[in-house]
């Protein structure tokens, strides 16, 4: 999966309509062009292939007043919606995604039922936990020469520790679930992460850009 298609579709879907240069500013805002490939070109990218794909519905609205081609705005469709909760579900599930996927996945995480994502969770941490008896089923170097594997036994350390982790992690997630946390989907109005339109951005990466510095449909 792609981490940028699954940010670019959780940001337009919070706001309900929203143009490209809304979105970007929602994920610089959370970081994500720190953890993830957000850029700006990446984004503007997205939209427009997603739209072309039937995943958005694009809507020319008014001219700038400087004389800028149409602001366009994009809004989910009920593909777009399936695509979305489809990305989504598979960044918790999944064991071996990428960074930038799952800390998308969390990032949304709220979208879905709280029994679903805790049962997701709950998969990813067995799915560990498998993962890890394989690693070590093929890797028990002697205990009285534990150098045997030189330094490839460095390796085997490595993915031990990532799944020890990532599964502790996992479950500490899934406890506070359990216990209550956040409000998820179905359970009532809950703040939405997203500058409202014309707020400064602390962690823009550039000034916000006039009508007439934006490429054609941004």
């Amino acid at each position: 999966m792609s981490a940028i298609r699954l940010l670019v579709l959780g940001a337009v879907r919070q706001h309900g309509r929203a143009h490209g240069y809304q979105v970007r500013n929602d994920l610089e805002f959370w970081g994500a062009h720190e953890w993830s490939h957000a850029k700006p070109g990446s984004i503007y990218h997205a939209l427009k292939q997603m739209a072309k794909q039937g995943l958005m519905r694009a809507h020319d609205v008014a001219p700038s007043t400087a004389g800028g081609p149409p602001r366009t705005e994009y809004e989910l469709t009920a593909a777009g919606e399936e695509e979305y909760l489809k990305l989504l579900r598979d960044a918790l599930l999944r064991h071996d995604q990428k960074i930038d996927e799952l800390t998308a996945g969390v990032g949304f995480i709220v979208d879905l039922p709280r029994a679903e994502a805790i049962a997701l969770l709950k998969e990813r941490v067995a799915a560990l936990e498998e993962w890890r008896a394989e690693v070590t089923r093929n890797w028990s170097p002697p205990q009285d020469s534990p150098g045997e594997w030189g330094h490839i036994g460095e390796i085997m350390k490595f993915w031990v520790h990532s799944a020890d982790s990532g599964a502790e992690w996992t479950r500490g997630l899934i406890e506070r679930l359990e216990g209550g946390a956040y409000v998820m989907a179905g359970e009532g109005e809950r703040p939405v992460d997203v500058l409202p339109d014309g707020a400064p951005n602390p962690y823009a990466q550039s000034p916000a850009p006039d009508d007439a510095g934006r490429g054609p449909g941004c």
